[in-house]
């Protein structure tokens, strides 16, 4: 594989047990543009990377994935959540340097990652 090139994340896939309870979580928290239908598409949101986006992985309790996704304010964001039906997880954590991170479940338990820039 070195002459090959790596493969971005490009896409990501959100399953719910009531799509529209989830929906309206998603639409409200992060101001998406959801669809209707059995493929409820989510387009691409400005100010996203232009390469794709990147990820890591790390060894745990539980298999499953996390979306990482920018907001303005993490603290406000989190509350946001738990009035919209979801949980908060983990209190602000500030990389030196870096972004701020907080961690909620969305109403379903699928968890996300909150990021402040």
């Amino acid at each position: 594989m070195s002459n090959d090139w790596a493969r971005p994340v490009v896409y990501f896939e959100i399953r719910a047990k009531d799509a529209d309870v989830l929906s309206h979580f998603y639409r409200e928290l992060f101001n998406w543009n959801i669809g209707d239908g059995f493929i409820r598409q989510i387009p691409a949101g400005i100010g996203g990377p232009e390469n794709g986006i990147g990820g890591h992985m790390r060894t745990g309790d539980k298999p499953g994935v996390t979306l990482f996704i920018q907001v303005k304010d993490v603290e406000a964001s989190q509350r946001r959540a738990v009035d919209l039906g979801g949980k908060k997880t983990s209190d602000r954590f500030d990389i030196p340097g870096g972004a701020s991170l907080a961690g909620i479940e969305d109403p379903e338990g699928n968890p996300i990652t909150l990021v402040q820039q």
